[in-house]
């Protein structure tokens, strides 16, 4: 019998212990914002030296989701497949170098604007393309799902190019520049703007780009009172000048959209 008792005890015990359990990490996943980003998009979100996630996204993010009393956890997912993510509710919101377009506007919800980009044209510096006529019969490379290939495709030069080569990340499309795989490839400015402060004697840019954009971040549709928290939050990181301070340390002036 007091086998018996002892034993019920310990399953007693054990359930109450496993409600606890489960009760706190409930809370904690409530308490949390699954961010969506390219872990190889340099410098909004990628990983360094130490396979750390860093960048000026993941700062302005972290900044803005503590302003809301929530943590940041950032899921890298394929980039090719962000809005399937977002409403399938395997991430909440897509931050990471995320540009407006009227395509995504049909899919998702956007926060105000708090950077502008441009798409241009990389090459190597010793190459002979000049402008965006010169890409005629060239082969072209840019990251797939981008909005670099929306960019390209409305140019006058898009129906002249040889051929467009699509790439996972921007690192593979500009390791195949730089092994002339491809004569040049279509990127955000500050990606690569990024990469010639590292590799300053390898790439340069031509004078003409192809689209400007402005970055915000993207929520589920139908989830308006979290895209109302959040904006809330972001305007209050840009009015103490957080956001500014980050901007700074990542390209070194204040880029931030008032």
């Amino acid at each position: 019998m007091k086998r018996l008792t002892t034993l019920l005890i310990l399953l007693i015990t054990i359930s109450l212990l496993g409600a606890c359990s489960t009760n706190s990490s409930d809370k904690e996943k409530e308490n949390q914002l699954i961010i969506g980003i390219d872990d190889a998009f340099a410098p909004m979100g990628f990983r360094d030296e130490d396979n750390e996630i860093v960048g000026f996204d993941i700062d302005l993010a972290k900044a803005v989701i503590e302003e809301m009393g929530k943590e940041a956890v950032f899921q890298p997912i394929d980039w090719g497949s962000k809005e399937t993510e977002l409403q399938s509710g395997r991430i909440d919101l897509i931050w990471n170098g995320y540009t407006v377009t009227e395509e995504r506007k049909e899919k998702v919800l956007f926060t105000e604007p708090y950077l502008a980009n441009s798409q241009v044209v990389a090459i190597l510096k010793d190459s002979d393309i000049k402008s965006l006529s010169d890409l005629a019969g060239k082969s072209v490379g840019l990251q797939a799902q981008s909005s670099a290939s929306n960019a390209l495709n409305g140019s006058d030069i898009a129906s002249e190019i040889k051929d467009v080569s699509e790439y996972k990340t921007n690192v593979l499309a500009l390791q195949d520049l730089d092994s002339g795989r491809v004569d040049a490839i279509v990127i955000d400015e500050v990606v690569i703007d990024y990469y010639m402060t590292i590799k300053p004697d390898t790439y340069k840019v031509l004078e003409e780009s192809l689209a400007p954009e402005l970055y915000a971040v993207g929520v589920k549709k139908g989830n308006d009172e979290l895209l109302e928290e959040l904006q809330k939050a972001m305007d209050e990181v840009i009015a103490n000048g957080t956001a500014a301070a980050i901007s700074e340390k990542w390209f070194g002036e204040d880029k931030i959209l008032n």
